[in-house]
């Protein structure tokens, strides 16, 4: 079980990486664009090189940065690379530490996962939003839903994540806490 969550891992981590190239790529061609237009013999004999036509690229960096962020804190930033403010928490026996993480841990769960519908209830008008410049390229499909819909995957991802480290807590699996001197609770 632990190699196929490894390896779903590694394919998260994978699309994030083919996000930061495809923005890489797209500010690469806004740069090449920008200043290949101010060569009026290269943008007459190139017509494809006018600026009118890329347009669509700002909005695809945008899009990619919303799904880059979601995405990635969804799936490949694990908990001990978030910044947490546990100086609390560190400061406490182990068992008051291990309550502090059930409760926050139910609450920001049960917060995000409530959030879903009326969220998904705002995104509702999102369907018939077409994006700015996106469909000149990839066509009229795409539509503002599907670039924001990566935050309800966001939501639910992060909800359970977080309702699973109160559970890993309930069980005094200790799920990465540490105690005041240092060491690590009861795994």
């Amino acid at each position: 079980m632990s190699d196929i969550i490894r390896l779903l891992y590694r394919l998260c981590e994978a699309v994030v990486a083919l996000f930061m190239f495809l923005m890489f790529a797209t500010f690469i061609v806004q740069v090449a664009i920008r200043y290949g237009a101010r060569l009026d013999a290269l943008t007459g004999a190139l017509p494809f090189l006018d600026p009118g036509y890329y347009g669509w690229t700002l909005e695809f960096c945008l899009a990619l940065w919303v799904w880059l962020i979601f995405w990635g804190n969804a799936f490949v930033v694990r908990r001990h690379e978030h910044v947490t403010f546990d100086l609390l928490a560190q400061s406490v026996p182990f068992p008051v530490a291990r309550a502090f993480l059930v409760i926050t841990g139910l609450v920001i769960g049960i917060g995000l996962l409530a959030s879903v519908e009326p969220t998904w209830s705002r995104f509702k008008i999102l369907r018939i939003k077409q994006t700015a410049t996106l469909g000149d390229v990839f066509g009229d499909w795409i539509r503002m839903r599907d670039v924001y819909v990566i935050y309800i995957v966001f939501l639910v991802a992060v909800g359970l994540r977080a309702l699973w480290s109160a559970v890993r807590a309930l069980r005094g699996d200790g799920a990465g806490l540490t105690t005041g001197s240092g060491e690590r609770g009861p795994e």
